[in-house]
């Protein structure tokens, strides 16, 4: 379990046991014998309802037990809104408290009828910031013309214009009729080449055929290719997957390369499933093989953490995803304040790391809870130039 999943679980079982004690003492005044008694189990068994529901919220558990994808899924997510709105309402709870106490608000009734209509604007707002991120910016699917300076670029390659789909997560969150609409805006786009950075589905059992049909809808000049995201192994889905987008004609890169021509100039493509540093292994082990010294090497990584490496392997250029964006990001004195700042430095847009080049898109699709807020889906439209 990596870092960040750590100290997400140890806070919730923090939020948690602050909502069991508030409910106990509740309990506690208002009822006694038997009718208390069922009031505590009552209590213990939606707690274990919480743990189930926050272990379903993890790909890896999910994964690893074999359960169903689409009803981990659901439960996950409301686990999540749940904790959600037992935050809001915890941090609301306490300001206002401390407000009360402190203006001392019990003998003026005006002041704390003030200050009640407040609070509860202020607990309204968290859930209508969720409302909009889940029916508004969820689907809110827009085109981004992105400028992508790159040292040492042939002159051929110069204005290159690149598209790039990444974490899809067709689910029972983004429906294909959804993801057509992502592929329509694609095609008008007319690109040199398209790309796709993983994470087709999120579980065993969602549409993957569904998704791979609505990327065989895609246009480029040069070909359609691709690297396997986590969510391809956790569905163990990733042989099924590149043989599936074969028939279509598009070609996922795992261990691989592809030479293109454009011009007097030559790309390296290659591609490598998802990179992980879990049970001691190391990122892109061998990748320097996937290399041409006399090309303009472009590796396509799921995982955006495996930047530094890349350019020591003498990779000059690389396209990521994965972390969404954050998902749900807040702008604080130009700072993006999200969940994916805990495991990586590479969130979202452009990175150098020496001589190398990277953007990490926001993506297309949600995992958890189905919600984007201050990190809308993109389309990215990159446009490699000479820097």
């Amino acid at each position: 379990m990596r870092l960040f999943d750590r100290i997400l679980t140890l806070g919730l079982a923090v939020i948690q046991c602050f909502v069991s004690a508030m409910v106990l003492r509740l309990a506690a005044r208002r009822y006694h014998g038997h009718s208390l008694i069922l009031a505590r189990w009552g209590v213990f068994l939606f707690n274990v309802v919480v743990v189930v529901g926050i272990g379903m919220s993890f790909s890896e558990v999910v994964e690893k037990l074999g359960i169903p994808g689409r009803p981990a899924l659901l439960v996950g997510a409301a686990t999540l809104a749940y904790f959600f709105g037992a935050t809001s309402f915890l941090l609301i709870r306490g300001t206002f408290n401390f407000f009360r106490k402190r203006l001392h608000l019990d003998v003026d009734p005006a002041r704390r009828r003030l200050l009640q209509l407040g609070a509860n604007a202020a607990m309204a707002a968290p859930f209508a910031a969720l409302g909009y991120g889940a029916f508004v910016q969820r689907t809110d699917f827009r085109v981004r013309e992105i400028e992508l300076p790159a040292p040492g670029l042939p002159a051929d390659l110069d204005g290159l214009r690149v598209l790039q789909l990444s974490d899809i997560h067709l689910s029972a969150f983004l429906s294909e009729t959804e993801f057509a609409r992502v592929i329509d805006a694609s095609l008008e786009l007319r690109p040199q080449l398209a790309v796709v950075t993983g994470d087709l589905i999120s579980f065993q059992g969602d549409p993957l055929d569904a998704c791979i049909r609505q990327l065989g809808r895609l246009k480029a000049d040069a070909g359609v290719f691709g690297c396997m995201g986590n969510h391809e192994r956790y569905a163990h889905a990733e042989n099924y997957a590149e043989q599936a987008a074969a028939r279509f004609g598009i070609r996922f890169l795992r261990g691989q390369t592809q030479t293109l021509r454009f011009g007097s100039a030559t790309l390296n493509l290659a591609g490598v499933d998802h990179q992980t540093k879990s049970r001691g292994r190391s990122y892109l082990v061998g990748a320097e093989r996937l290399v041409n010294p006399s090309a303009y090497n472009l590796l396509l990584s799921h995982n955006p953490d495996v930047l530094p490496v890349a350019a020591q392997k003498g990779f000059q250029a690389m396209l990521a995803g994965h972390t969404h964006g954050g998902q749900v990001n807040v702008e604080i004195l130009d700072q993006g304040i999200n969940p994916a700042r805990f495991f990586t430095p590479f969130v979202y847009g452009k990175y150098r790391v020496q001589s190398t080049i990277a953007y990490v898109t926001r993506g297309i699709g949600t995992i958890g809870v189905p919600a984007r807020l201050g990190a809308p889906p993109e389309i990215p439209l990159l446009r490699l130039r000479k820097a």
